[in-house]
């Protein structure tokens, strides 16, 4: 397994690296036992320092993590916490789902974009309609059954996740409601 791990702004010692690699390997090791890569990132705002971590799984799947602390070691604590609270839980659901799977996640390239709104007033936006590309980055969609989309987006944190449905190889799109429950968008079953 690789780490990666640096610091914002902030020096980070051998002492703390060790530190990160011997407990994150001891939870890894425990819960999940194909780990690919881990980036943990340090940072520093006014007296408290933060800490982000990420676990990709070579089943595609990647847990994420922050924590934060007036201490640098209680700041990594949180996070390591969190990381262990979110991989002892989907354990069970992980072994499950990824136990008929004999190749990892495969992935397809994407553009991903960030749009920004003009400046102009209303009535000269509804003349143009043409949005500023104010950053373009390169993504990577997934090739995945929509219930580990599920599990991905759980794991992640985030509000939604575009995936490539293994079932059909079609588009989908996984998301999370206002109301707490998740959304699924399938195009191909809107006939």
């Amino acid at each position: 397994m690789r780490y990666q791990i640096s610091g914002k702004q902030i020096d980070i010692g051998e002492a703390l690296q060790t530190h990160v690699k011997a407990e994150l390997g001891e939870v890894i090791e425990k819960y999940a036992q194909r780990p690919t890569e881990c980036i943990v990132v340090f940072s520093r705002v006014g007296h408290e320092f933060f800490c982000e971590s990420v676990i990709h799984l070579s089943t595609g799947l990647t847990a994420q993590a922050k924590g934060h602390a007036s201490e640098i070691y209680a700041a990594f604590e949180s996070c390591r916490e969190k990381l262990d609270k979110q991989l002892r839980r989907y354990k069970r659901r992980l072994r499950s789902h990824h136990r008929d799977r004999t190749a990892p996640v495969e992935f397809d390239p994407g553009s991903s974009y960030i749009l920004a709104p003009s400046e102009e007033t209303e009535d000269a936006e509804l003349d143009t309609l043409q949005p500023i590309v104010i950053a373009e980055m390169e993504t990577k969609i997934p090739s995945i059954t929509v219930g580990e989309a599920v599990m991905q987006l759980e794991l992640a944190g985030h509000r939604m996740l575009v995936f490539r449905n293994e079932g059909h190889g079609g588009v989908n799109v996984v998301y999370r409601r206002d109301d707490g429950n998740i959304g699924w968008i399938d195009p191909r079953n809107s006939k």
